[in-house]
């Protein structure tokens, strides 16, 4: 085997899943997918591939533009690897919005690929919880949508003092650069990026932006002014604003809901991508470690239309394994994941194989998780074995055990052990695992 190969490492910002991450990544999306379902939302998924037009039109110019992994295929057609769900949810909807009942309730857990500079919090590919409630226009649907947010971090083990979620709204911003700055189409555009940079720029990088989308001293004082006020303060300015009218309607739920304490209105909130109509929201890390966006979404009651002759409002959200990872483990919340394996059956010699693979098919046939020994070593080295997996019982049968029909059953967390009847292990294992 040549040394090159050997050498071969994953592509950058990919990642290898060895058993342990597994372990994490089921127990997460398990309990992702225990959240969403709570709410009466069903699972979906599409294909990795998409046509190039389907994000090309309806994403972001830096998604499309710099981070979309794109090629021709030999067909001569091209294609590009799903940077995000919401354009093929939108398609999908599309194609059978007659037929599917209002309001719809979806969810998936694709992987997705975006050609970026792997750090933290960012990897090229990544797994991504998405969850959308399509068929609503009034307020009701981002308050469940933001609810859903809140609680799959309350379920993960966070409090609310480790969290926010900060809103905006699309048209209160529309109306600031058409009413208020009278900006050309393609100065929206531009101050548009410049505000969705803002959190992660300093302060005159941002007025650089501004100065090149040809803004104004005025302008530019306006803007900020605007983008720092809290939100009784823009209502006076922008109270006939069906955004700040949706802000005010929305804040009015959470409020009654006692969800009002993590949720804070912060009009620099844009979100990048084009689609987003109303409602848009970032759910922020409060820790000093880690002060960051982890996901965001927002109502997009366009998308759908573009693929079919029916508009269908939507709202939404994409959460992301990688920063959703690194907040559990700032915070300190993190499992402690064991094996999946309930139960080892030990080897006692290469006479016993056949008793014990009977034995094993036995427990598994009853719904237990069994590995069994399949080659002859000390039984010091199977128990070390077992213990080092993190699997809780195993199963020695010697020969004597065999003929009396009786087995040993030694626990690792508790040390005990003890010699029953072949016929009470399963009772006897079942209630030592509920312990």
């Amino acid at each position: 085997m040549s040394q090159s190969f050997l050498s071969v490492q994953p592509y950058k910002g990919t990642r290898d899943f060895y058993p342990e991450e597994m372990r994490f990544r089921h127990w997460l999306f398990e309990s992702l997918r225990q959240t969403v379902s709570a709410y009466g939302y069903e699972a979906y998924d599409g294909p990795m591939l998409e046509p190039f037009e389907l994000y090309a039109a309806k994403s972001g110019q830096e998604l499309v533009n710099e981070q979309l992994y794109s090629f021709e295929d030999r067909g001569g057609r091209k294609v590009a690897m799903r940077p995000e769900m919401t354009p093929t949810l939108a398609r999908m909807v599309a194609a059978r919005s007659s037929q599917l009942s209002k309001p719809i309730r979806w969810y998936s857990l694709p992987n997705l690929w975006r050609y970026e500079r792997p750090q933290r919090g960012r990897l090229r590919e990544h797994w991504q919880l998405n969850v959308d409630l399509l068929g609503l226009s009034s307020e009701a649907a981002e308050i469940e949508i933001v609810q859903i947010a809140i609680d799959i971090l309350r379920n993960l083990g966070a409090s609310s003092f480790d969290f926010e979620v900060q809103l905006s709204h699309r048209e209160l911003n529309n109306d600031l650069f058409s009413r208020v700055l009278k900006l050309q189409p393609e100065q929206t555009a531009a101050v548009a990026r410049a505000i969705d940079k803002r959190a992660k720029i300093p302060a005159e990088k941002f007025e650089e932006l501004l100065h090149e989308a040809a803004c104004s001293a005025e302008q530019i004082s306006t803007l900020k002014h605007f983008l720092d006020a809290p939100l009784l303060e823009i209502g006076e300015v922008y109270g006939e604003s069906e955004g700040y009218l949706a802000m005010c309607r929305f804040f009015d739920g959470v409020n009654a809901l006692g969800l009002g304490p993590v949720c804070r209105f912060n009009a620099s909130i844009m979100r990048g991508l084009d689609y987003y109509t109303g409602t848009v929201f970032e759910v922020y890390d409060k820790h000093p470690d880690n002060r960051r966006a982890l996901f965001g979404g927002g109502r997009y009651d366009n998308l759908v239309g573009m693929f079919g002759q029916t508009q269908v409002p939507g709202v939404g959200f994409g959460m992301g394994d990688v920063t959703l990872k690194d907040f559990l483990e700032v915070h300190g919340l993190m499992p402690e994941l064991q094996s999946h394996v309930d139960v080892l059956i030990g080897l006692f010699d290469a006479d016993m194989l056949i008793t014990s693979q009977a034995l094993a098919r036995q427990l598994r046939a009853e719904g237990l998780r069994v590995e069994a020994v399949l080659q002859p070593q000390k039984l010091g080295k199977q128990f070390q074995y077992a213990d080092k997996k993190g699997i809780p019982l195993v199963i020695m049968i010697g020969p004597d055990e065999a003929t009396t029909g009786q087995a040993t059953l030694k626990n690792l967390r508790t040390g005990e052990q003890q010699t029953l009847a072949q016929a009470d292990l399963l009772p006897t294992i079942q209630a030592q695992l509920k312990i």
